[in-house]
């Protein structure tokens, strides 16, 4: 038996390579997995993939209404609710001179407003299940600072402290609240000079796969007293500043 046996997962945004990965791997420990996301025909593919474990469902993660029947149909089809894996991520480049209020906005509703909304949402069917992990996917622009990209990383920098605030006030009810600061798996022109920031011995990205390994930890009771934390994956100077903390 998986270590996820009996368990329900919410995966949002579950049609990008990494979302599409943990939805795998939860599958992979015996939990019933929901993949939501507004690009239906992948979404599909993957979820047909996982048999009787996965199921598709149509979400446009900015608007709540949205969230709160997506929640129903979970719970009619799998049961409460033990683990959600957030992967709201909208990234858009310009000068800060250059950056328009669109394009700012469209960070802050899709990262930040489409993660409060799915945390919100949760919280009841996990209350009634009397627990659970819920797992925010950012990156390290939360952590730290890149040019060229104001929008990505205030919403960034805003997950990190939802998680931390939510954390603190769900902790009564038992749910975990974690968030993970990855670097873009995908190397592209604008951030091919992000590799940099990985430690020298790797000199690449994370993949997809080993991201998920450390969700599967945050989502099992592996790591049943975690929470609150900001987990850096793979970042040279985060890993430096906590070991000289």
């Amino acid at each position: 038996m998986g270590c996820l046996e009996g368990k329900v997962a919410f995966v949002s945004g579950g049609c990008c390579d990494l979302a599409a990965t943990n939805a795998r791997i939860l599958a992979s420990e015996g939990a019933k997995v929901v993949i939501a996301d507004a690009c239906e025909e992948e979404g599909k593919k993957i979820a047909k993939s996982l048999g009787s474990q996965g199921r598709f469902l149509y979400l446009d993660i900015i608007e709540p209404s949205e969230w709160i029947d997506a929640v129903e149909i979970t719970e009619r089809a799998f049961g409460r609710i033990n683990i959600l894996v957030n992967h709201a991520r909208r990234v858009n480049y310009a000068l800060f001179d250059d950056y328009n209020n669109q394009q700012f906005g469209e960070c802050i509703e899709v990262n930040l407003f489409g993660t409060f909304y799915g945390m919100k949402t949760v919280i009841p069917s996990m209350q009634i299940a009397r627990g659970g992990s819920i797992i925010n996917v950012s990156s390290v622009s939360g952590l730290k600072v890149f040019p060229r990209q104001p929008g990505y990383v205030a919403s960034s920098w805003g997950v990190r402290g939802l998680t931390k605030s939510a954390a603190l006030d769900l902790a009564q009810y038992n749910i975990r609240v974690n968030s993970i600061h990855a670097e873009d798996v995908v190397p592209t022109e604008t951030n091919a000079d992000s590799i940099e920031t990985t430690p020298a011995s790797m000199n690449r990205f994370n993949s997809p796969d080993e991201i998920a390994r450390l969700v599967l930890f945050l989502a099992s009771d592996k790591s049943t007293h975690i929470t609150g934390a900001e987990i850096p994956v793979d970042d040279k100077e985060i890993a430096g500043w906590i070991n000289q903390g």
